[in-house]
């Protein structure tokens, strides 16, 4: 028999191990060790939520939704977005419920890209962006996005990486890792480069709802001529603390919309039935209260994420401000090291784990990703220990 790898795909054998699960995977093997790396809310699904999930579990609701999901879930969808993002979509043939916002991530690059197309990946970003149009087999193309600039993508970055092979960009903001927010005025004066060069938009959407500083989400779908050309991916884990139940939903225009959905059957059949439910009554009950529950989680990160640059400032570490999801994005370059060595330096000495910024992109060497969404108190021991670490590496 052949050597077994040579009877693989290639190209998902080429494909390196995500930058976070390989540190974390470390990071697991020791005792007490205080990990600030998960970008996972640390609250769990409000009881009211998940009430509604063991009712249906109850009543012999188990089996298979439609593919699209339930008609109810998607018609709670198209009024969410319609309020929320100011776009409309049909719940009929726009809006399909996925596993999680990945699988929705995954469809809609497949659904795009064709062998041989160029897709615009902004950098510093999540870890799954380039490897999903890889297995497309586009070419992801980086965009170096700068500190400078705000992590923002800016005209001139845009216009100086679009080629005759181009055929779509991906964006997602709130970003991940950094925070980085794109509002109103800086999405206007990417959208006619993107009209004129006829590219289609991803828009990762997940962490929409999680701004602050007054900052206001915008979606490019919510300018005009974009929504005929984006397609917003988007799900319940972050803002409704529903990691684990595994939904997100993918929003299109119809033809597109089309394509994508059977990737998704062919792929899926449906997403989890019992997560459904539990969807639907997470907006249900926030329609209802005007989102409190949702809103005093963010409230709670939004205090997090202020004693983390205060306590940063004190440090000596310059950060980054973010204004969106929960994440914050300092710099070790005073230090005379890059991220990487910084992080395993910290883990064996302190027993800390943050992310190292090499794992979202070539040009995130000299920062850490460190996730807020853990407790103050867990927050306020890691970050006295980091401050240790840092005054160590000086006196050295």
């Amino acid at each position: 028999m052949k050597d077994i790898s040579s009877l693989l795909n290639p190209v998902a054998s080429a494909l390196p191990m995500s930058g976070i699960r390989t540190f974390f995977g470390i990071a697991a093997t020791r005792k007490d060790c205080i990990s600030l790396g998960v970008g996972e809310p640390d609250f769990p699904t409000p009881p009211a939520f998940c009430k509604a999930g063991i009712k249906s579990v109850e009543e012999g609701r188990t089996g298979y939704t439609a593919n699209a999901g339930l008609k109810e879930l998607r018609e709670a969808i198209s009024k969410y977005t319609s309020s929320f993002v100011g776009v409309d979509y049909d719940p009929e043939s726009e809006i399909l419920v996925t596993v999680g916002a990945s699988e929705g991530l995954d469809a809609a690059i497949r659904a795009i890209c064709a062998p041989g197309d160029e897709v615009l990946v902004p950098e510093p970003c999540f870890v799954c962006y380039a490897p999903l149009v890889a297995l497309a087999g586009a070419v992801p193309v980086p965009l170096a996005c700068s500190p400078e600039d705000d992590f923002k993508v800016t005209p001139a970055l845009l216009n100086a990486s679009i080629t005759d092979k181009t055929k779509a960009l991906i964006l997602a903001y709130p970003n991940n890792p950094t925070g980085a927010i794109m509002q109103k005025s800086d999405l206007e004066l990417l959208a006619p480069i993107i009209k004129a060069h006829d590219l289609l938009v991803i828009s990762d959407e997940i962490y929409a709802e999680l701004t602050y500083d007054d900052a206001e989400f915008c979606s490019i779908a919510s300018l005009e001529g974009m929504r005929e050309r984006t397609v917003i991916v988007s799900g319940f884990s972050k803002y409704f603390a529903m990691t684990g139940w595994r939904l997100g939903y993918v929003c299109a225009p119809k033809e597109i919309y089309d394509v994508i959905f059977k990737i998704h059957q062919y792929a899926v059949m449906c997403a989890p039935t019992v997560a459904q439910y539990v969807a639907l009554e997470a907006l249900e009950l926030s329609f209802k209260d005007n989102f409190a529950t949702v809103r005093q989680m963010r409230d709670i990160y939004d205090e997090r994420r202020k004693f983390l640059l205060g306590r940063f400032d004190e440090i000596g570490l310059p950060c980054f401000r973010p204004r969106g999801a929960f994440y914050a994005f300092p710099s070790v370059e005073p230090l005379m090291t890059d991220g990487e060595t910084f992080a395993y330096g910290l883990l064996d000495a302190k027993n800390v784990a943050v992310v190292p910024g090499s794992a979202f992109g070539s040009h995130a060497e000299k920062f850490l990703r460190i996730s807020y969404a853990y407790s103050i108190d867990t927050l306020r021991r890691a970050l006295d220990l980091i401050e240790e670490y840092v005054n160590e590496l000086l006196t050295k």
